[in-house]
């Protein structure tokens, strides 16, 4: 019995061993199931955290896309309005103090300036207008055909200005629908203006007309080609974004705020319409317009179309004549000579009209010309905008002032952008004076006379410069220390010329002539013959030479020539100096 007592007490502790074995693998499972499910959970929270803050990201990405979008918008739209009202406003006072000078010539550019604005708002509330649908089609029936055919007329002229060739071309003789007269002439001015702007002199712009198919329904198909530079692939889908730009520098070729696209295919969905582009860079350009053809209108017996405002903008051939005249004006005065960088014809005609009674002016379109102008003519100021085409205003001031042959030159800025910070810009590019558009043109001319003042003061400065010992002095300006090693190393060559000093220095003659000019005042000639007396005087002070043997020793052929000059350079004889 005791056997079986203890048998059954060994089976009963193995099934509480087996039992608490068993428990403790289920809690063992819950709790490793259990871990497993809160881990699951939070993976897929932090999967859902991850996705959140990609989310987040990627709208923070856009909203900085955005906001530096709106940015390059208002900062190009105020370059746009303040651009023209610089011309108007100049303008006014032009033929306000003589009108039988600048009445004729004046009012036009005040027209067309005017205009320009006036088109320019009218875009942006169309567009403001569109995204709020309070803008409503005004449609009229008549043949659309000949309608077409006088709005690529009508940029004809601008074409010509530009070296193109436009054409206007139409499957169909004539189309009778439904159009609206001013929404058509936006679209199609529009897109006309962008490619004559993008395209090289040479090349060709068509506007295509033919009867399609929209939606299985009878269209009307507008094509507008260019041989322009084209768009590059991935830029394609954007160019229809309002802000967007392909080319969003300030040297940018075309000037532009981003919204005449923008505009030009609300304006087609307004119509029901499609508009895509085919682009290859470098080949060109095509976009393709369908707007439904509908005949429920009134038939008009004649359309009215209004001002066509964006090529009288660009339209500036009277100006091309006067323009190319002054540029290759000789300079036969002694008036100062100034170079003008700016893209915009108009303001460079109001700038010239203000500075040529006072100046001798030079003009350059854009900023990569006026780098190359300025290193030819060594002008004694240059009055550059900020925003142009090839090189901005920026880099000329940056790429002159690091020139050693127009190192010199004073330069002033003009610009939309009257930020602080462009302002900084600027004057750390080494900019002289910084004027914000629209300016005075007071203001204008006492910056200049002030700046050239300051010039006049460093010619005196260093014309009167009569330090005892020529080789003991020292010229804060390179080119002068380098112009004045050469002379004394090689003072008694009586047969040293503008040549050989070119050569020495690195510049050609003329190079070396304005900016000699610029600095000092004096010819080359008069330049060498100083350094040759001072060295003269020093050697009478500190020699026992000859008179006659110091004037050969410093490079004169002639002793009475030696006298002459000395006594013009110092006032006394050289013999005085012995005495």
């Amino acid at each position: 019995e005791q056997e079986n007592f203890r048998q059954q007490g060994i089976r009963r502790t193995l099934w509480l061993v087996l039992a608490f074995l068993g428990l403790l693998l289920g809690v063992g499972t819950f709790y490793f199931r259990a871990q497993n499910r809160s881990n699951k959970q939070l993976q897929h929270l932090n999967q859902e955290l991850v996705s959140q803050k990609n989310v987040i990201e990627q709208q923070k990405v856009r909203l900085e896309e955005l906001d530096e979008s709106k940015s390059r918008f208002f900062t190009n739209i105020s370059h746009e309005f303040k651009t023209p009202l610089t011309i108007i406003k100049g303008m006014v006072e032009k033929v306000r103090e003589k009108p039988e000078v600048h009445l004729e010539k004046g009012t036009s550019m005040i027209r067309r300036n005017t205009l320009n604005l006036l088109n320019l708002v009218t875009q942006i509330l169309d567009l403001r207008k569109l995204e709020s649908k309070a803008l409503k089609l005004n449609p009229q029936q008549g043949d659309v055909v000949p309608y077409l055919k006088y709005l690529t007329e009508s940029h004809s002229s601008y074409a010509e200005q530009e070296g193109l060739i436009l054409q206007f071309d139409s499957e169909q003789p004539e189309l009778t629908m439904d159009f609206d007269p001013e929404k058509l002439l936006r679209i199609t001015s529009n897109l006309l203006s962008n490619a004559i702007k993008f395209t090289e002199s040479g090349g060709h712009v068509y506007l295509r007309v033919k009867q399609s198919k929209l939606n299985g329904k009878e269209a009307l198909q507008l094509e507008v080609e260019d041989t322009g530079i084209g768009i590059a692939q991935e830029n394609q889908a954007n160019i229809f974004t309002q802000f967007y730009q392909e080319d969003d520098s300030v040297t940018r070729s075309g000037e532009g705020t981003g919204i005449g696209l923008a505009l030009t295919q609300e304006l087609v969905h307004l119509m029901q319409g499609t508009i895509t582009v085919n682009s290859v860079p470098k080949q060109g350009s095509t976009f393709t317009v369908l707007l439904p053809i509908t005949r429920m209108a009134t038939l008009a017996t004649e359309w009215s179309a209004p001002q066509i405002a964006a090529p009288i903008a660009k339209e500036q051939g009277a100006n091309s004549e006067f323009i190319s005249q002054a540029a290759t004006l000789e300079d036969i005065t002694e008036k100062p000579r100034l170079l003008v960088v700016e893209d915009n014809r108009d303001l460079q005609q109001y700038l010239l009209t203000t500075l040529e009674p006072y100046y001798t002016v030079d003009l350059a379109e854009n900023g990569a010309i006026g780098i190359e102008k300025a290193i030819e003519t060594i002008p004694d100021l240059i009055i550059s905008d900020v925003m142009m085409p090839e090189k901005d205003g920026f880099e000329l001031t940056d790429t002159l002032k690091r020139d050693e042959r127009t190192d010199h030159i004073p330069i002033i800025l003009l610009t939309a952008k009257s930020d602080v910070e462009s302002k900084i810009s600027g004057l750390e590019k080494g900019a002289d004076a910084y004027l914000a558009k629209p300016f005075e043109e007071r203001e204008l001319l006492v910056r200049i006379d002030k700046l050239l003042e300051l010039r006049r003061k460093l010619q005196q400065r260093y014309a009167n410069n009569n330090l005892d010992t020529i080789p003991q002095q020292k010229i804060e300006d390179p080119f002068l220390q380098k112009l004045q090693d050469y002379v004394v190393e090689n003072i008694n060559d009586a047969s040293l010329n503008m040549d050989q000093i070119s050569r020495a220095v690195g510049m050609s003659r003329t190079q070396v002539f304005r900016k000699l000019k610029a600095l000092t005042g004096k010819s080359a000639t008069l330049f060498i013959r100083s350094i040759r007396l001072r060295k003269g005087q020093e050697l009478l002070r500190t020699t026992n030479l000859t008179i006659s043997e110091i004037a050969y020793e410093v490079g004169f052929t002639s002793l009475s020539y030696f006298s002459t000059s000395f006594m013009e350079e110092f006032g006394i004889r050289p013999s005085t100096v012995r005495s």
